[in-house]
């Protein structure tokens, strides 16, 4: 099964996509709530800190990613473990851009107009139409700067997805119908290639997460690629503890069979 990514505006009818989807295809949904729980578990990190670093926008003096990203990496390692575990469907923000470069994933992004999704919040959200409109556009806002802090992307962009799929102007039955048989092209098939860039990403994002997960090495500024299970870590950390635990913890990871650690010494301004 490929991996499926839907991307969703805060009430535009992405969850309910992604659930019918879901029974569908006989594989639960698996949504950004659900991820930021996990992560939170399974890496230390109290899950209303990690749920405020990933939704608040930055502010002009943290326009760098540093601590952020490292948060992202928990979130990335626990849906390439799911993913992993036989397929998956993801519902959130910008859930493609995680597994940037994985041919076998299929980009979707869910669309409505905006008095649909005012409806919807009114509805879901029990808003005012006033208050409706100024969360869909503070949520909308905070997800674009997110979305061009940590990855350079606009999230609207068409050309991040493979369809946009408008539910203002169809049936959730037939959006599902369009990913089902979208999903089950060649062009979405996992290839040799397309599984060795996935168990790489799946790799970095885990030594990257164990990282974070330290309180040691948790605000290190480091970048980590992986490649046949051969680690390379590059960046500034701010102790020569840090620089001394990095290469253990990293290489205590499992799937890892070397490790090259070329950071140095130095210290990020934005903590």
């Amino acid at each position: 099964m490929a991996i499926i990514t839907i991307s969703r505006g805060s009430f535009a009818g992405g969850k309910a996509v992604a659930e019918r989807l879901g029974q569908r295809l006989g594989q639960p949904p698996f949504s950004r709530e659900e991820v930021l729980a996990r992560a939170a578990r399974e890496y230390g990190v109290q899950e209303s800190e990690l749920s405020k670093m990933l939704n608040a926008a930055p502010h002009f003096w943290q326009q760098a990613s540093g601590k952020r990203l490292a948060y992202v990496k928990c979130v990335t390692a626990v849906l390439f473990d799911q993913a992993s575990a036989g397929g998956l469907i993801y519902h959130g923000h910008v859930g493609h851009l995680f597994f940037n470069g994985v041919s076998h994933v299929l980009k979707v992004r869910v669309i409505a107009d905006l008095e649909h999704r005012i409806h919807l919040a009114m509805d879901q959200a029990h808003l005012k139409r006033e208050e409706a409109i100024a969360r869909i556009h503070h949520v909308d806002e905070s997800r674009r700067r997110w979305a061009q802090l940590l990855y350079g992307v606009d999230w609207e962009d068409p050309t991040q997805y493979n369809v946009i799929l408008n539910i203002g102007q169809m049936s959730v039955d037939g959006a599902c119908e369009t990913i089902t048989r979208m999903s089950e092209l060649v062009d979405f098939q996992p290839t040799a290639e397309s599984r060795k860039r996935f168990e790489d990403l799946r790799l970095s994002s885990k030594v990257w997460a164990t990282l974070a997960k330290d309180p040691a090495t948790r605000s290190a500024g480091v970048s980590v690629t992986a490649d046949g299970g051969d680690i390379l870590i590059t960046g500034s950390v701010g102790s020569s503890k840090a620089l001394e635990l990095i290469p253990r913890i990293a290489g205590a990871v499992e799937g890892v069979k070397a490790v090259r650690c070329e950071a140095g010494m130095g210290s990020d301004w934005y903590w």
